[in-house]
């Protein structure tokens, strides 16, 4: 695989899904890239990834051909540059509100002139297939992507001076996040009218400023209708739904009753 292939293809305009990952298993993370996404994200904020099982899940999505994201925890900017030196090749930041939550996320995520990342990636540059270190520090910067998750009203109101900010080079929406913060924590509607409109506004900011929209997706064919609205980096459902549908699928087919309840993940 080319060294940092997948940020080569959506600079280049492509559209591309991707895989979500809570449970904090390599082996899981490393199944779901092995079927062919172009992308697994890690999810360190909500889900059961710790700085071993995180370190060994990026190598699994790596050598499975699919390129390692991570979403970092809440305004947690010292874990954006100790993922991308494991050799995540991109990273989602949650709650990014204001220019200002932006220029401390791209100043963790790029080296010099555009950031202040520290330099100590050997790993990153084994993954990227043994690297020398003044390549990779040329590469880094436009190989490794930055995704800010828009999903406040203040991030609405902020959303092209964050897609405009140096370093950032896409806008990612968490729907159901969104769809909290504009109820006022109501509900979590990502069909109602407000959330479908921020979506839209969102994704037409970042097309604007020549970033990179993007947004979770929690099936395949939510994921083709955000396409069709201009998105270009999908990620669809997650391990727990995954491995959820498939027992339920192999359930029905049982003579037993299947039980549990539903949710959106």
């Amino acid at each position: 695989m080319p060294a940092f292939s997948l940020a080569q293809r959506l600079r280049a305009g492509e559209t591309v899904y991707s895989g979500w990952c809570m449970m904090g298993s390599p082996i899981v993370a490393e199944t779901i890239a092995r079927e062919g996404f172009a992308a697994v994200v890690l999810d360190a904020q909500h889900g059961l990834w710790n700085t071993d099982t995180l370190r060994e899940g990026i190598g699994a999505v790596h050598h499975a051909g699919a390129a390692p994201f991570v979403r970092v925890p809440l305004a947690d900017f010292g874990m954006v540059s100790r993922a991308l030196d494991f050799g995540a090749e991109g990273i989602v930041a949650p709650m990014i509100n204001n220019p200002d939550d932006a220029r401390q996320f791209a100043a963790a995520a790029k080296y010099p002139p555009l950031g202040e990342r520290s330099f100590g990636p050997p790993r990153a540059m084994m993954l990227q297939g043994q690297m020398a270190a003044t390549d990779y520090l040329a590469a880094a910067n436009t190989g490794t992507l930055t995704f800010a998750m828009i999903e406040t009203p203040e991030a609405l109101r902020n959303v092209e001076a964050i897609a405009g900010t140096p370093g950032i080079d896409a806008l990612f929406i968490g729907p159901y996040d969104l769809s909290t913060s504009l109820s006022a924590g109501k509900a979590q509607d990502i069909e109602a009218p407000e959330v479908n409109a921020a979506i839209d506004n969102i994704c037409a900011a970042a097309i604007k400023a020549g970033k990179i929209p993007g947004i979770y997706c929690r099936d395949a064919q939510r994921a083709l209708d955000m396409a069709k609205r201009g998105f270009r980096f999908m990620t669809v459902g997650s391990d727990f739904s995954l491995v959820r549908e498939g027992a339920s699928a192999a359930l029905k087919q049982l003579p037993v009753k299947a039980s549990g309840a539903k949710d959106a993940f």
